[in-house]
């Protein structure tokens, strides 16, 4: 099966670029969304988390985000630890469910694609784009944050000239028809190199 790692910097617009991929048929596996589902469902993730953050790291079943949100932001070091023991379970959930599907690829939608490695697994990767502005205002919209937690996630994250540096395709996203025409080119050019291997 022919992976594509889509990534890009937060309010870029991966899930805009995902949801234009699933349209044209591709599937596409959201690891934010299936880390998050497995935080909740897997007992030795909840309590590789409690042991990591402390009793306080679940309320009533559900994982304490807010809790475990600010000691991330005030010590990254356990945002390392944290990933530690969630990626390794996703990449085995990705891929089993890669195996079930039909399509002449499938796209693997990471947030932190480059910062932990997962490029290398990828044959091709797409990274979004979106001017800074543009970013900040999209986010300040959706998460009703401040712009202050916003440039801390973004300083955990790798610049978009760094990824654009390491990927096959950019994709830049700043206004919907521009970015649906960008989806369709790359989509054709993926397909050429699938059947033309």
């Amino acid at each position: 099966m022919i992976i594509v790692g889509l990534t890009g910097g937060i309010g870029s617009g991966k899930t805009t670029v995902a949801k234009q991929f699933m349209a044209l048929g591709i599937p596409v596996y959201i690891a934010d969304e299936e880390a998050k589902k497995l935080m909740h469902k897997s007992k030795i993730i909840k309590r590789k988390l409690i042991q990591l953050f402390g009793d306080n790291a679940y309320i009533d079943n559900t994982l304490n985000k807010p809790f475990i949100a600010d000691i991330i932001f005030n010590d990254s070091r356990y945002l390392e630890k944290m990933n530690a023991i969630i990626h390794p379970r996703v990449a085995k959930h990705f891929n089993k469910w890669a195996a079930k599907q039909k399509a002449p690829y499938v796209i693997k939608e990471v947030a932190i694609l480059f910062e932990n490695g997962g490029h290398k697994l990828c044959d091709y990767v797409i990274t979004v784009t979106a001017p800074l502005d543009l970013r900040i205002e999209r986010l300040l919209k959706r998460d009703k944050t401040t712009e202050g937690k916003i440039k801390a996630i973004m300083k955990n994250q790798w610049s978009d000239a760094e990824k654009v540096k390491l990927s096959d395709f950019e994709i830049k996203n700043t206004s919907f028809e521009n970015t649906k025409k960008q989806v369709v080119k790359v989509h054709g050019q993926i397909l050429n190199n699938v059947f033309n291997r």
